[in-house]
């Protein structure tokens, strides 16, 4: 492993007028990190992924993705450098089987996006990548479907695979089991368990125990700013964050 960090955040705040949302925030994922980010509502988790992500610019501080200052880099150009996203509303072409949807991925991964109203079976190494894919997450069985057809839960799994086929090097799981039920919370926790080793992923995620059972380490924010970060046993010991967060219902 690298003694890079794949992702470095450095006194990152963002101000909205007067209203500071994130203040001062630092956080270093090393390569292969499995890396929870929890809090109450309105602790400015997914404004922080949106700006390590791209889609806001912070007001201050510094992004690095392996070493390189992504701060003020368009989104489009960090996919390209390796880091990936997923959102809380799923975004797959609905009418197109599991397979073509992760085949879409694999044209574009390997610049064959012009052709991606075409017959992606044509190209075998993408047919051949998408199964391998497909097989590796234990979701081969589903390739044939279509998305429509599927259920909730099942897409969420397909749009992790599809996000996983551009090959990232660090990924940001935005609430990946909202609105699942508790076997397709299961089924979730078996997905990301898979992950490739040397993928490094931050998650933002309400259902704890799922929390506890992937996180090497946690960082809870309390209205925009780190109250404290450490390893699961550590924050399962914080009586503040059992107090802010762990004990309350109030879990956005």
């Amino acid at each position: 492993m690298s003694d890079t960090p794949a992702l470095a955040i450095e006194n990152v705040s963002k101000n909205f007028g007067g209203l500071r949302v994130s203040r001062d925030v630092s956080l270093t994922l090393p390569v292969g990190a499995r890396h929870a980010l929890i809090g109450p509502n309105g602790a400015g988790k997914t404004t922080l992924v949106h700006m390590v992500s791209g889609l806001l610019a912070p007001s201050a501080g510094t992004i690095r993705l392996g070493g390189l200052d992504i701060t003020h880099m368009p989104a489009e150009r960090r996919v390209g450098l390796g880091l990936a996203r997923t959102f809380q509303i799923s975004s797959l072409f609905p009418h197109l089987t599991v397979a073509e949807n992760i085949g879409l991925a694999f044209e574009a991964r390997h610049g064959l996006d012009r052709r991606i109203w075409g017959n992606t079976a044509n190209h075998a190494e993408i047919v051949d990548g998408a199964a391998a894919l497909l097989q590796k997450l234990g979701l081969l069985e589903l390739a044939a479907r279509r998305i429509v057809d599927l259920p909730y839960g099942q897409r969420r799994l397909v749009e992790i695979a599809l996000v996983l086929a551009l090959e990232p090097k660090t990924l940001l799981l935005d609430e990946p089991a909202a609105g699942l039920a508790a076997a397709e919370r299961g089924a979730l926790l078996d997905l990301l368990l898979r992950m490739p080793e040397g993928l490094s992923i931050l998650v933002i995620e309400h259902d704890m125990s799922l929390v506890f059972r992937l996180a090497q380490r946690i960082t809870v924010l309390v209205e925009g700013a780190i109250l404290t970060e450490g390893t699961v046993s550590e924050i399962r010991g914080d009586a503040r964050v059992r107090d802010i967060y762990l004990g309350s219902r109030h879990h956005g």
